[in-house]
């Protein structure tokens, strides 16, 4: 399969093109993951990115091959960030063996050692201490890499959440939080959950270095996150980055989406970060008609041979189904403890 390339520094326009590239590739998969799931090709849970790409794009941009990334169960969009395959993705959610966790994580478990990409959990707020815990190893181990952990406004209400930036400000250690903030969690409003709407003074509390940034504007994205990652390369500190986005479609493919107003959900479509960026470009004469349409058919093709994929690859054998499931069975046999 076709990976994307990762963006190149171009004065000619040749890195914002990839940047823009990569958030068209994440909104066409995401588009036909939907259309797969009414098909009933992928089952289970499925929680879709539309709407927030500019943020995974904006911030793994920044991020080196042996740093960590962890993600919540909406990290569709951070795998193809990553790197992974996108048949490979496609195939996990179709629960094939050939998918990056072999079939067993499906839609919100993409797991990919090789690509330093630990994400993503299920559990709101439960990779916080995880990435923390990452962090010090590293600091221990004297590696210059930075851990990076995405998580959603939701999980600033966790006891979790406190825990982790507590402890990261203490042992001063090189953890990103990223914190994508979509306005409604799971299906509750900011308002009505938080007495502290102002997510950023929740860093600032711990003395944690806390931006807050436009999470609809790649460009901004990706200064706040190079910048970010700077710091903590050269000074080993935790960094928080607080990106207002927001999620075009409902939290799963189960959701009624009832908890918020329809004309909202069309005003923050007129900020939609794709079309946004294709004019900005196109104003500053780095992006024409012809190459949009390039990109397109090269990533309607990617998407293609991904499905095509994920359609011929196999099922796990039955016989199998009690592997992995204790640590000291490695799938060789089917031992039990």
């Amino acid at each position: 399969m076709k990976r994307n390339p990762s963006p190149k520094k171009s004065s000619s326009g040749e890195e914002e093109r990839a940047l823009l590239s990569q958030m068209m590739l994440i909104r066409k998969f995401e588009e036909k993951a939907a259309e797969q799931y009414t098909k009933e090709k992928i089952r289970g849970f499925l929680h879709l990115y539309i709407g927030e790409e500019a943020v995974a794009v904006g911030v793994i941009q920044a991020l080196a091959e042996e740093d960590n990334i962890l993600c919540t169960y909406r990290e569709h969009g951070h795998a193809l960030m990553r790197g992974l395959d996108p048949g490979v993705i496609m195939a996990e959610m179709y629960g094939k063996l050939d998918g990056c966790s072999k079939g067993r994580g499906g839609s919100m478990h993409l797991f990919d050692v090789d690509k330093h990409f630990f994400g993503g959990s299920a559990i709101v707020g439960g990779h916080l201490a995880m990435s923390v815990g990452m962090a010090l190893a590293s600091k221990k181990q004297k590696k210059k890499n930075v851990t990076c952990c995405f998580f959603g406004e939701g999980a600033t209400a966790e006891g979790e959440f406190h825990e982790a930036m507590n402890l990261a400000a203490l042992w001063k250690v090189p953890v990103l939080f990223v914190c994508e903030n979509n306005l409604y969690a799971m299906g509750t409003a900011l308002r009505y959950t938080h007495a502290m709407q102002d997510l950023k003074r929740k860093g600032d509390a711990y003395g944690i270095t806390s931006v807050e940034v436009d999470g609809m504007d790649i460009m901004a994205i990706r200064k706040a996150a190079n910048e970010a990652v700077k710091y903590i390369k050269e000074n080993g500190k935790p960094y928080f980055l607080v990106f207002n986005t927001y999620r075009f479609r409902a939290h799963s493919m189960f959701d009624a989406e009832l908890y918020r107003d329809k004309k909202e959900v069309e005003e923050w479509k007129k900020k939609d970060p794709i079309p946004k960026f294709q004019g900005q470009l196109k104003q500053k004469k780095q992006l024409s008609n012809q190459q949009i349409e390039e990109m397109e058919r090269d990533i309607e093709s990617q998407i293609k041979k991904a499905v095509s994929f994920a359609e011929k690859g196999s099922f796990e054998p039955v016989e199998d189904l009690e592997k992995f499931v204790y640590s000291n069975n490695n799938g060789e046999g089917n031992n039990k403890l």
